[in-house]
């Protein structure tokens, strides 16, 4: 494996360390802000922290790599969030949570169909995936009811189809030859283009006050700095390198990194359940990381 893919991978992983545990500061700031509230600010700042770190600009761009990154601004930064937030208020979170997990298999269909010449799927992708989700069901539902809620749980399937999306959409810009700061930048600007209707019919209150209480404050910067600017670049350039495919399958790991964080700052009991849970979501991850790294195609 070469330098340029084993740092793909460390990009990747960075990047879902920090995912799995925004949900914490999420959860402090849903007490004095609503979820589109949360959105719109970590975004906005995302954009700003780009605009300051690489303030140049994409000189020309055609009409169908606009459109390219139109649609993935739509998809993984506007569409994604609002699904699965609005999904949380009709089910439970460990429904969206095993939902959510099945984007890497929807992400290998979708790049199967649109990217042949790319990505290619073999029988160890199909058994990893069965035993992460093994895993990632054991640790959501651990010690609670298994209750099926039809509009939430649609919500939640739709969340992870526009998130796979976003991901073969992310694959085509990498390949346009643009530093992927630039990208990353111009996908935020679309997403909070589309975003801003969304503004008008969820209540959004700008109110900057509630930033002077430093809880509020310290958890939109680590949202906005660390998982919208920092997270988004980084899985962007490990999409770029490692593929679509490959770079999703990370996301196995976003329940783990979850108990993890759970037990260490929220002092939450582990369980038998959630530890074996854990073991088969990175035993599933690494099954569909040998199939991946042991095609010759991607070496």
């Amino acid at each position: 494996m070469g330098t340029e893919k084993r740092t793909g991978h460390l990009a990747a992983l960075l990047t879902i360390l920090i995912w799995g545990t925004t949900f914490i500061s999420t959860k402090i700031l849903l007490t004095d802000f609503q979820p589109v509230e949360i959105l719109f600010f970590r975004f906005i700042m995302g954009y700003l922290i780009l605009l300051t770190a690489y303030p140049h600009r994409i000189k020309r761009l055609s009409g169908k790599q606009e459109m390219t990154f139109a649609a993935a601004g739509f998809c993984g930064v506007c569409l994604y969030y609002l699904l699965e937030n609005v999904a949380l208020t009709y089910t439970m979170a460990s429904n969206v949570g095993v939902i959510i997990s099945v984007a890497p298999f929807l992400t290998a269909i979708l790049a199967h169909l649109f990217m042949k010449s790319e990505e290619r799927l073999r029988i160890n992708f199909f058994v990893g995936f069965i035993v992460a989700m093994a895993g990632i069901i054991l640790i959501s539902f651990n010690g609670s009811q298994l209750k099926w809620n039809p509009v939430g749980d649609i919500l939640a399937f739709a969340a992870a189809f526009v998130w796979a999306c976003y991901s073969i959409l992310t694959k085509r810009t990498g390949s346009f030859g643009l530093p992927v700061i630039l990208t990353t930048r111009r996908t935020f600007f679309y997403g909070i283009l589309f975003m801003t209707p969304a503004l008008f019919l969820f209540d959004f209150q700008l109110d900057l006050p509630r930033f002077t209480d430093m809880k509020n404050l310290f958890n939109i910067l680590y949202l906005g700095i660390g998982a919208s600017a920092l997270c988004f670049v980084t899985w962007n350039y490990a999409v770029k390198v490692l593929g679509a495919v490959k770079t999703s399958i990370y996301i196995y790991m976003v329940p783990v990194i979850t108990v993890i964080t759970s037990m260490l700052v929220l002092k939450e009991r582990v369980t038998f359940l959630s530890i074996t849970g854990t073991v088969l979501a990175v035993v599933g991850l690494f099954l569909s990381e040998y199939n991946r790294t042991g095609s010759k195609k991607d070496e």
